[in-house]
């Protein structure tokens, strides 16, 4: 636990912009394969944020042909590259679980016009 505390503390890390649950978020994620390296987007709604300090995680969901797919990012991670925020959704949850078992339109989460 220290161990965490020192990398926390040490971490020179640019930070990512402030987005929140609801939140439909572009991540840009390095991925090694082999000796290459490439940076894939993901861009899904952010329905999950757990943890704090350097631990912190973050759950974005988007559908694919059909399956839903879920990836989890640690906020912190030198993998991620970048997040931009697409758009911001209006939820009135921390966590969005309810969206897995909604299919089509009702899937959707409203956008908060600011």
């Amino acid at each position: 636990m220290d161990a965490l505390k020192l990398i926390e503390q040490d971490s020179t890390k640019k930070e990512l912009p402030k987005f929140s649950i609801g939140d439909t978020v572009k991540v840009s994620v390095n991925i090694r394969e082999g000796s290459r390296e490439r940076i894939q987007m993901f861009e899904g709604t952010v329905i999950a944020i757990k943890g704090s300090g350097i631990a912190k995680t973050f759950t974005v969901r988007r559908l694919s042909y059909g399956v839903g797919i879920e990836r989890v990012f640690p906020m912190h991670s030198p993998n991620v590259v970048d997040v931009q925020v697409v758009r911001s959704g209006k939820v009135r949850r921390a966590k969005l679980y309810y969206l897995r078992d909604r299919v089509g339109k009702a899937a959707k989460v409203k956008e908060n016009i600011q």
